[in-house]
């Protein structure tokens, strides 16, 4: 598998053969063990023949340069951002996927009848494997043309409103409304909407109508209302639309994010998903799988944490991105293919869905 292009390219350090394999090796206990790796564990692991003390001396250069660092409350390392940028930068060793884990994903990849379907079941089948926090990105397409809508009155203030975007695909979604709509009430509101923005750009169907709403006669008034109330709910706002995550109760099982605060502002983010889009809408621009350590994300909130992303193909233009959140101490030789492969077959299951 061809190595992922990164955020950063490591200049380099400098560091001797043994130093490297120490670094390696403390970083490969760190993410497998949880616990601050000290010198007596390196020595018996590292196959390098050399004393504690001579270790502890390339311990001190390393923490030097900034790579490893000491916490207070123990005598081992941990590596910092800067140490994980080198590691996966140029000591990970990224193996393929099985062949028949590939099929697997195929086929709950090409299971489903529209492209939301598709796309949620890429965020399930990525937060599952992975077992973090997994995002995707919705495809954003030049234009998807609003077609026709059906509404159908539910029980309980719910409204089924069936909508034809493009030239064949059919969503169903479940309005919740504050009152209950009468059919001929249902039936004004789609035979406006059919007639007034068929052909129209999705995206533009709820701007315009609140220009309609403004430029609308008082006895038309209460009805133009109905018609944006429905359309607000069946257009929800961009960011609350673009974006599917999973799997955030995931992250709750990694010693290291036992603060609470913090995990708090992180699901407040993963809820309101605008850092994480302006995050993914960064790796698009980027045009190739992308690793974000800790700082490097440039949100305070994810400061802790690692993103690693990879963008999804349709018609052979690049359509979003989807990746996965975790700690840094994450295991980046198995999360990396499983992102990049998992953005090949979704890319696959949209275009088979056209």
């Amino acid at each position: 598998m061809k190595k992922p292009t990164t955020t950063k390219n490591t200049a380099s350090t400098g560091l001797n053969d043994r130093a490297q394999v120490l670094l390696r090796v403390l970083i490969e206990k760190y993410i497998n063990e949880g616990t601050p790796v000290g010198s007596k564990a390196l020595a018996r692991d590292s196959g390098l023949q050399l004393s504690p003390a001579t270790i502890r001396n390339v311990l001190a250069e390393l923490e030097n340069a900034g790579l490893i660092r000491s916490p207070h409350t123990s005598a081992g390392r941990v590596p910092t951002d800067r140490g994980y940028r080198l590691f996966v930068d140029s000591m990970v060793q990224v193996q393929p996927l099985q062949q028949n884990l590939i099929e697997t994903l195929k086929i709950q990849l090409t299971r489903d009848q529209n492209s939301n379907d598709v796309v949620a079941s890429a965020t399930d089948v990525l937060s599952e494997a992975t077992q973090m926090a997994s995002i995707v990105m919705l495809p954003r397409r030049d234009q998807q043309a609003f077609r026709q809508i059906e509404f159908l009155p539910l029980s309980d203030k719910r409204i089924l409103a069936i909508t034809i975007i493009n030239e064949c695909e059919v969503e169903n979604r479940i309005l919740h409304v504050e009152r209950a709509y009468s059919q001929d009430e249902l039936l004004r509101v789609s035979n406006f909407l059919n007639a007034a923005f068929a052909g129209r750009d999705v995206n533009s169907v709820r701007t315009n109508l609140v220009e309609e709403l403004q430029k609308a006669r008082q006895d038309v008034y209460e009805f133009m209302g109905q018609v944006v109330d429905m359309a607000e709910r069946l257009f929800p706002e961009k960011a609350a639309t673009d974006l599917m995550v999973k799997g955030e109760a995931n992250l709750l099982s990694f010693g290291e994010t036992t603060d609470m605060e913090k995990l708090k502002l992180l699901f407040e983010a993963f809820r309101h998903k605008r850092d994480i889009l302006e995050l993914l809408d960064q790796s698009m621009a980027a045009q190739c799988m992308q690793i974000y350590i800790g700082a490097e994300t440039g949100r305070q909130v994810l400061q802790d944490y690692s993103v690693v992303t990879s963008p999804y193909e349709v018609d052979g233009q690049i359509a979003g991105v989807l990746g996965v959140v975790g700690p840094t101490r994450m295991q980046y030789e198995r999360v990396i293919p499983m992102v990049d492969i998992t953005a090949k077959l979704l890319g696959s299951a949209l275009q088979f869905q056209k």
